[in-house]
């Protein structure tokens, strides 16, 4: 099981409701919030990328530099870096941290003619980044290699410096039919946004069956879950905090942040979207309103609760197969104390949920599923002002 923070990577303060101010963005700041992931027991962080941010592979460079354990989560995007050059700087950074380099690959929508790349639509963007992670791949294990494709082309290159073992692992997101098939390939981890447990089951049981019919010469491919969680002592605590941070968002509905209005919102975002209408609460302790109110991405659903219940929640998830967990919430430095410290007590539930996935995934498709509490994804008889 592993367990991620998430490390804010704006240009301005404020991400999501932090607090930090003095010092925001300077690598003393980004510094001190990995420090403190260490501190409290997470085995790194999600670190963001999109054009208008820092440029994140020098970000997590510079963290790595100065932590002893700390495992940036670099996320990268097709088109911005070329395989080769991509490969030679992981290869060099992962050689340097001892192995502790991760990478998420991004290949959503950004500001791409600002780099010199060009949009193209949903097929070609998956198409171009499933060889863009094979010839990585091949770069990390092979030497002169020589390949010419639709899009990337390299002669005789070797990589210099070696990353660990066969490289860094590959994280990747997306919710569309071509990113399912990316991902079946080519994934180490498919994360997840936080869509209720019958959407994930049935999502890991098609990305499996998926698997198995690709050309996949990997190990079994892994799933992860990005998602905010609102945690304190009590669960009562937990709802009137979670109510004041979804009231200080606005008080009209709004667009997550990030909605291409040209486009419209990613398969993935559309269905967080789409998940209020079934529900204030859904599973255990699953809330779909901030979604409503400007959250985007992770942001959309949080997971609100004591320690217990959140804990209890992800232990149900652990059930249908997720093993990572990438989780956040604001301010972030205060906030990766207080959920880190209850890491001990995720972890143990997990653990103990990780035991059967594939019973959990039938339970999920049998009527009685919600019925017996391992797996739902109707709406909860707990509302956020029952809870008070």
């Amino acid at each position: 099981m592993t367990f991620l923070w998430y490390i804010p990577n704006t240009v301005d303060p404020g991400h999501r409701g932090d607090d930090a101010v003095t010092g925001y963005g300077s690598l003393e700041h980004s510094t001190d919030l990995a420090l403190t992931a260490e501190r409290h027991g997470w085995a790194g962080a999600l670190i963001g990328t999109g054009w208008g941010r820092p440029d994140t592979f020098t970000v997590a460079t510079a963290i790595a530099a100065r932590t002893t354990t700390f495992r940036p989560l670099a996320a990268i995007r097709p088109g911005y870096w070329q395989p080769a050059h991509f490969a030679a700087a992981a290869a060099t950074l992962d050689h340097l941290s001892g192995g502790r380099l991760l990478i998420n690959i991004v290949s959503g929508r950004d500001n791409v003619a600002a780099y010199g790349d060009t949009e193209g639509d949903q097929k070609q963007r998956y198409a171009r980044t499933a060889e863009f992670l094979r010839l990585v791949r091949r770069l990390w294990t092979e030497e002169n290699v020589t390949y010419a494709g639709e899009y990337y082309g390299v002669t005789g290159s070797t990589v210099a410096l070696r990353p660990h073992g066969t490289g860094p692992r590959l994280y990747f997101g997306g919710a569309s039919a071509a990113a399912e098939r990316v991902a079946a390939a080519q994934a180490d981890v498919q994360l997840f946004w936080g869509e209720p447990l019958d959407g994930i089951a049935e999502r890991v049981a098609r990305l499996r069956a998926l698997s198995a019919t690709l050309d996949r010469d990997l190990p079994p491919l892994e799933f992860g879950l990005r998602i905010t969680t609102v945690v304190r002592d009590t669960t009562e605590q937990a709802w009137r905090d979670a109510e004041a941070k979804v009231a200080a968002l606005g008080s009209e509905a709004l667009p997550p942040r990030g909605f291409d209005r040209q486009h419209g919102p990613a398969v993935g975002q559309q269905r967080l979207l789409d998940l209020a209408a079934r529900g204030e609460v859904l599973d255990s302790c699953l809330w779909t309103a901030p979604g409503r109110y400007g959250g985007g991405g992770a942001g959309t659903t949080w997971l609100v609760g004591s320690a217990g219940d959140v804990a209890a929640a992800l232990r149900r998830y652990a059930q249908l197969g997720i093993s990572h967990f990438v989780l956040s919430d604001t301010p972030y430095k205060q906030e990766t104390a207080r959920v880190g410290d209850a890491l001990p007590l995720f972890r143990a539930a997990v653990s103990s949920g990780a035991a059967s996935p594939g019973a959990a995934i039938s339970r999920a498709a049998s009527p009685g599923a919600a019925s017996t509490g391992a797996v739902s994804g109707g709406s909860s008889t707990r509302s956020p002002q029952a809870a008070r």
